[in-house]
């Protein structure tokens, strides 16, 4: 498995939430529901997505863009940029308006679709989807996003989104997991692009892959991390010095090789830990502690929860999610 294989098998969708919004202008929706991601694309009309952070730029989505969101915190999607907000999204998806309160259920046009009814309806469609917990080895790529990541129209899947707009409303026999991989395919494609584009603000650890020295050490790390690497193994494995190897890998991926290893490690225990039948004594073997004891105190160490917390989904003392760099990114192009 490559490096970016073992970072995109993380985000996947399990039962995401996902929903076709049938709109007129003017509209404009505030969305509250502290996802960690989302990935919002138009098949008809345009939006405009709004971050919360007041230096930041509005971005345009035309039909067949698609742009991910990274949470939690709020932003806003309208037709324009100065219209009013008209319906707020909480955390639970449901969707309010100061005057009628809660509308989710009486503006519900079918299966997976929403908005205004009519014969004049839908100058704008709406295709969203919400992660409800991305895979933490995947988060490890996730939290170093801009808040929003635009894929123009001219690069995506046109027919990956026609092909989702059919299905999403639909209720075959498996239809939830049909909806969940098509969103899968939107993301990585999204996110393949931005990793490949020069100057889109990827993190240094991904762009370190392609270094003659750095590189090599980096997808031993990733292919097995159970083994109980040292730097002086490392240097030998890629042949240069200790010393080399280690001040040339924490120049280009801002930390030492042993801190990225802990880090790794400790990302696939989350994933792991998420499985029905793991425990956290075999859950160490896999990742390179010697036992569930040493695996705790690490996981503790780093991420402020035990293993068991983390599973029970207690949160950690500091519980805001990871914040990545500010900003909107339409590849080719920085926004803000």
């Amino acid at each position: 498995m490559d490096m970016l294989a073992g970072l995109l098998t993380g985000p996947q969708a399990r039962g995401a939430f996902l929903q076709k919004s049938v709109l007129n202008p003017p509209w404009s929706m505030r969305i509250e529901d502290r996802a960690p991601l989302s990935v919002v694309t138009m098949t008809q009309g345009s939006a405009w997505l709004l971050p919360d952070d007041p230096d930041a730029e509005p971005v345009r989505i035309d039909p067949g863009d698609v742009a991910v969101v990274r949470g939690p915190a709020p932003y806003t999607v309208a037709d324009l940029p100065d219209t009013p907000v008209q319906i707020t999204v909480g955390p639970d998806q449901r969707c309010s308006t100061p005057e009628a309160g809660d509308v989710t259920d009486s503006m519900a046009l079918g299966v997976r679709t929403w908005g205004v009814a009519g014969p004049d309806a839908g100058a704008a469609v709406m295709l969203s989807g919400t992660y409800q917990a991305p895979g933490e080895v995947g988060g490890r790529l996730l939290s170093a996003l801009p808040t929003i990541l635009v894929r123009p129209a001219g690069t995506a899947d046109s027919t990956l989104i026609a092909l989702l707009a059919s299905e999403i409303s639909g209720e075959e026999p498996g239809q939830e997991v049909v909806l969940d991989r098509l969103l899968d395919l939107l993301l990585i494609g999204v996110l393949r692009a931005w990793l490949a584009a020069p100057g889109s603000g990827t993190p240094g650890w991904f762009r370190a892959q392609g270094d003659p020295v750095v590189g090599p050490a980096l997808r031993l790390l990733h292919e097995s991390p159970a083994h109980g690497w040292t730097v002086e193994e490392l240097a030998l494995k890629v042949g240069v010095s200790r010393a080399s190897l280690a001040r040339r890998f924490t120049e280009l991926v801002g930390e030492p090789p042993v801190g990225y290893l802990t880090g790794w490690r400790l990302a696939l225990a989350a994933d792991l830990l998420r499985e029905p039948d793991a425990t956290v004594e075999k859950v160490a073997r896999k990742v390179g502690y010697s036992s569930a004891f040493a695996l705790s105190a690490a996981f503790k160490r780093v991420r402020g929860v035990s293993p068991r917390e983390f599973r029970s989904g207690t949160p950690a003392p500091d519980a805001a999610m990871a914040q990545g760099p500010r900003g909107t990114v339409v590849l080719g192009r920085a926004v803000s």
